[in-house]
């Protein structure tokens, strides 16, 4: 279950991210041309870059690894003049590979920094990730690095990506970490199990990325098995033939739930994440202008403590079959993977 208050305000206030003031919800944009399926060319991506502008999300997110860097040039491509108009962010350390591809070298990470403000087509990013710790590296050393880029002019602030709550104080105690990009949502519960305290801690935000499940709270997804071969969800256990029946059967309370709000689905998934506390922010992914719209709206929806706790009760780490990785993807997370046990 959630461990902080239910916000029972406007959901649309602005938040703090970086120093800076942002919406609610922003944009991942690794949809676009990495992870999962039906990519876009380079011209719908810029377009769909661009509409997004144009519906007033000024929070943008990308990484080193996402299409092997074409995704920062897409993403640059379309911000074009109106950069200066937006909060970006982007990752490094992480190039994928059969061996995950994870470096975070304090060498390899001011490299790829330098290639990220080309292919982005910028002279400061505002905030840049370490996407994954390092296990052969301290992640004192690669934070280091990152506080001097930060010193330097290069990004406004550092952050960090799947990690854990003691991870982050270890890495806060170098220098201040602006946030942490974990998976966050109804069946991934991960942070609540001693990330979030940490981040209010340290005075450390929460950026949540796949909030809608990687589609499934949308209920977009009903036959997995339906999804392009190259897909990574066939690669996770909860979409299997095993645990997926299971899940899928959640889908209709919680659509129940949605209409008795008023809104869909995805808004309802990504409203609950938003009332976690004004220090989280949610950042979805699309390819699509109708579903960019519909993940907008869950600034509007009205959550009392009273919802949220209904909700909770739907999915939650308890009610969702299997885990959020396969075992070999396991290898590059930092997070806490269960519940603490309860004090004795």
């Amino acid at each position: 279950m959630s461990l902080a208050p239910a916000l029972t305000t406007d959901l649309s206030s602005p938040r703090a991210l970086a120093g800076r003031t942002v919406r609610p919800v922003g944009l991942g944009c690794m949809n676009l041309n990495h992870g999962y399926s039906g990519f876009l060319t380079d011209e719908d991506a810029v377009s769909m870059v661009r509409t997004a502008l144009d519906a007033g999300v000024d929070h943008f997110d990308t990484a080193t690894l996402y299409g092997a860097g074409h995704n920062e040039e897409v993403v640059g491509r379309a911000l074009g003049t109106r950069r200066q108009d937006v909060f970006l962010a982007s990752k490094g350390g992480l190039t994928g590979g059969p061996d995950g591809g994870v470096d975070g070298r304090p060498e390899t990470l001011r490299r790829q920094v330098e290639a990220s403000l080309r292919r982005l087509g910028t002279e400061f990013i505002d905030l840049y990730y370490l996407h994954r710790l390092d296990p052969d590296v301290p992640v004192e050393e690669s934070a280091g690095a990152l506080a001097e880029m930060v010193r330097a002019g290069l990004i406004g602030a550092y952050g960090l990506s799947e990690v854990s709550g003691a991870t982050l104080e270890r890495a806060h105690a170098v220098h201040p970490v602006a946030a942490v990009q974990n998976e966050y949502s109804l069946w991934t519960r991960n942070p609540e199990w001693g990330l979030l305290d940490a981040c209010r801690r340290t005075g450390a935000v929460l950026v949540a990325f796949s909030p809608v499940g990687r589609g499934f709270l949308t209920g977009g997804v009903q036959d997995p098995m339906s999804l392009p071969q190259g897909d990574m969800r066939h690669r996770m256990p909860r979409f299997s033939a095993q645990h997926f029946p299971a899940n899928l059967a959640l889908l209709e309370p919680l659509r129940a739930e949605a209409e008795r709000l008023g809104t869909t689905l995805a808004a309802l998934s990504i409203a609950w994440v938003l009332a976690q506390g004004p220090d989280v922010l949610a950042i979805p992914g699309t390819t699509s202008a109708a579903h960019l719209a519909e993940d907008q709206s869950a600034e509007q929806v009205v959550l009392t403590a009273e919802d949220v706790v209904r909700i909770d009760a739907i999915i939650n780490h308890d009610t969702v079959h299997g885990h959020r990785y396969a075992v070999q993807q396991r290898a590059t997370i930092d997070t806490e993977d269960e519940p603490a046990a309860p004090p004795t």
